[in-house]
């Protein structure tokens, strides 16, 4: 369990300035500091399971209660581990009530729509937990630092300059007031990996058969846009994390740090809501007492 100052140490403040610098990748919990690294990976497993628990518990009632659904938006470089993050911290959930979508490179498709068609289509129903693996984000981040991509976009009389940006990113808070206005619940994560670390994580997953097939040279090409790409993140977060859709930037040099952040602001979040299971009206409650009597006077052969 993490303090309510470290968690909001983590958030975003909307209306405040925003800089990436005062947000160490590398961060660990005061109480881990003197620990070995394996001391720190079984206190932090500990810790996890308890989260992952706790998170399921979240998710069972909401589901039950039919009500809100919660979006979990994640963006970060590569290798800051957006997929193992969504796979531990979510290993204890009901697939049912809970989805995962991707969004690569638009197809010709998404790309005969407006750029929050794609994601749209992919938010969860009342219920439901949605994971956003990249979103529309990459709207004001990577086509921020490719403008050429708007081409394919074919948007008449668009003009690339700070003025576009700045109106994809009140399209994007005035999208997300929508939702939240409708029961969606959106809180989104920055992993923020440092240089440093991505390029060890990108050296392993050349070193390590098993992992080279994560590896893509296009990988580093991005990588030497690192400053522009770091620009593009500091201003799409101060500019769109609001009190209806907040952005936490998590430590992510350390996967098991990351993935304990992560996993207690989803639980903190649903908990938030005060869910409960909804009560029996009295028709229901008819119904169930004649279930039961049928049941109960129901021969055994």
């Amino acid at each position: 369990m993490l303090e309510d100052d470290l968690l909001h140490q983590f958030r975003v403040e909307p209306g405040k300035k925003f800089r990436l610098k005062d947000h160490d990748p590398a961060w660990l919990p005061a109480r881990a500091k003197g620990l070995s690294e394996e001391e720190q990976k079984k206190h932090s497993a500990n810790i996890l399971s308890e989260n992952v628990k706790e998170l399921s518990d979240a998710q069972e009632l909401l589901y039950a209660s039919d009500t809100y659904s919660v979006l979990a938006v994640f963006q970060a470089m590569d290798a800051a581990g957006k997929d193992s993050t969504i796979k531990h911290v979510m290993s204890g959930v009901n697939p049912q009530g809970c989805q995962v979508f991707s969004f690569k490179a638009p197809t010709s498709e998404e790309l005969d729509h407006n750029y929050l068609w794609r994601c749209m289509k992919a938010l969860p129903e009342r219920g439901r937990i949605g994971i956003f693996n990249r979103s529309y984000y990459e709207e004001v981040l990577v086509v921020r630092v490719h403008p050429e991509f708007l081409d394919r976009q074919r948007i008449p009389g668009l003009e690339v300059g700070k003025k576009l940006w700045k109106q994809r990113y009140k399209e994007i808070n005035q999208f997300e007031k929508h939702l939240a206005r409708n029961g969606t619940v959106i809180v989104k994560f920055f992993l923020n990996v440092s240089k440093q670390e991505q390029k060890k994580r990108f050296l392993t997953r050349l070193d390590d058969e098993e992992k080279t097939w994560k590896f893509s040279p296009a990988d580093v090409s991005e990588r030497q846009h690192w400053d522009q790409y770091m620009e593009a993140y500091e201003e799409a977060l101060e500019e769109t994390s609001t009190d209806e859709a907040p952005w936490y930037v998590i430590p992510a040099d350390r996967k098991w740090v990351t993935r304990i952040v992560v996993a207690e602001i989803l639980s903190r979040t649903i908990s938030s809501l005060n869910l409960r299971v909804p009560p029996l009206s009295p028709a229901q409650m008819d119904e169930f007492a004649k279930a039961r009597q049928i049941l109960e006077t129901e021969s055994d052969r």
